[in-house]
C-alpha cells in the first residue's frame, strides 16, 4: 500500500498510525502461509505434543480396538521482535515531498517481510535444526514407530553442483516427489498417498534452471529433446509445482521441495501477540525533550519446525 499524497500540512500521528495499521493488513509472501501452520500462543513457549497418526479403518471384528497414539513433545519458545522509526521533528516540518512516509512504508514493508525472514533462516538451518522426532528436520536417518529408517535429505549426483541444468533440475524434482511418496507414518503406512501440490525452493542461482525445468513442455538432455518429465507427472497423476526463488537462502548446491497440501505443515508458525503499533509523537515526553517523534512495531512469536515428512532436500553432489 502506498503512503505517498498530499504532504503540504505537518504530519500527525493520527495520520501515520492508521496508514501503518492498514498497510500491515496487507499479506506477506504467500509461500509462508504455504508451509507453516499457524498456532495460537498463550505463554512463553508451547509445548506440542505430536500425535502418532490415528488408526486406519478395519474390520469389525470382536467389537471396537481403541489405538493409543503416540506423543512425542517438540517445545517452541516465543521471542519478542520489535523494530522503531525515529522520525526528528524538524524533519517533519521542512518535509513537503513524503520521503518521511517512503521511511514509513519501508517499516511497512520490514514488518510485512519478517515471517519470510524468520522462516527464511529456519530453512537455511534445517539440516541442522532439530525437529520433533530429536533427529535433524532434513535427515537421512528418521524413524517413529513402525515407519523403518527414512530419510529427506537426498544426494543427486551431476555435472556441476552449483550450475545444474534444467534437465539435472529435474531429475532432482523428481527424486524429491518420489523420496516423500515413500515416506511412512509410525505405523508403516504411506503418509504422503494424497499429495498433489508441491512448492519447490531455491536460491537465486538456480532460477534458470528451475524455472525452465518447470515450464518447459520438452527438457534438453544430451543434445536431445525430449518430453518434460514434470509435465509428465502433471498431466497424468496430476502433480502441480509451485517455484519459489528465495534471496534469503545461501544455498548453492542444493534446493528443497515441500509438500503444501498436507493436513501438518513442514513448519509452525507460533503467535502469542501478533503485530502491534505504539508511537510517541505530538505532546509526548519525547518530543519535549529529544525533539523527535517515535514509531514502532512489535510482536512475539516465532517459527518451528513441523512435520519433516512434507519436505526434502535436494543435494547436488
Amino acid at each position: 500500500m502506498s503512503l505517498m499524497g498530499d504532504f503540504t500540512k505537518n504530519l500527525q500521528s493520527a495520520d501515520i498510525i492508521p496508514l501503518i495499521v492498514t498497510g500491515l493488513d496487507t499479506p506477506g509472501d504467500a509461500w509462508v502461509s504455504q508451509l507453516a501452520m499457524t498456532v495460537q500462543s498463550d505463554k512463553e513457549s508451547e509445548k506440542y505434543v505430536w500425535l502418532g497418526t490415528a488408526p486406519q479403518l478395519r474390520e469389525w471384528v470382536g467389537g471396537r480396538q481403541p489405538k493409543t497414539l503416540r506423543e512425542i513433545n517438540y517445545t517452541i519458545p516465543n521471542k519478542e521482535f520489535e523494530a522503531t522509526l525515529e522520525i526528528p521533528i524538524d524533519w517533519i516540518r521542512r518535509d513537503k515531498t513524503g520521503l518521511i512516509m517512503m521511511r514509513v512504508n519501508q517499516l511497512i514493508e520490514s514488518a510485512r517481510n519478517h515471517d519470510a525472514e524468520l522462516l527464511s533462516t529456519l530453512i537455511n538451518a534445517a539440516d541442522s535444526a532439530l525437529c520433533y522426532d530429536g533427529q535433524y528436520f532434513f535427515d537421512t536417518d528418521h524413524a517413529e514407530g513402525n515407519s523403518g529408517t527414512q530419510s529427506n535429505k537426498i544426494s543427486v549426483d551431476i555435472a556441476t553442483p552449483t550450475a545444474p541444468t534444467p534437465a539435472e533440475f529435474e531429475t532432482g524434482l523428481l527424486a524429491a516427489v518420489t523420496g516423500m511418496l515413500g515416506f511412512k507414518d509410525d505405523q508403516g503406512r504411506p503418509t504422503n498417498a494424497s499429495a498433489k501440490r508441491f512448492t519447490v525452493m531455491c536460491g537465486v542461482p538456480f532460477m534458470k534452471s528451475a524455472a525452465i525445468a518447470l515450464g518447459s513442455t520438452v527438457i534438453l538432455e544430451g543434445g536431445q529433446a525430449r518430453d518434460s518429465g514434470l509435465k509428465v507427472t502433471g498431466s497424468v497423476m496430476g502433480f502441480g509445482f509451485d517455484l519459489v526463488v528465495n534471496p534469503r537462502l545461501t544455498w548453492t548446491d542444493q534446493f528443497a521441495v515441500f509438500r503444501s497440501d498436507a493436513i501438518l505443515s513442514p513448519f509452525v508458525k507460533q503467535v502469542e501477540v501478533d503485530t502491534t503499533v505504539s508511537a510517541l509523537a505530538e505532546g509526548s515526553e519525547e518530543e519535549f525533550k529529544n525533539k523527535r517523534h517515535l514509531y514502532g512495531v512489535n510482536r512475539i512469536m516465532n517459527f518451528g519446525c513441523g512435520d519433516w515428512k512434507g519436505s526434502a532436500l535436494i543435494k547436488l553432489t
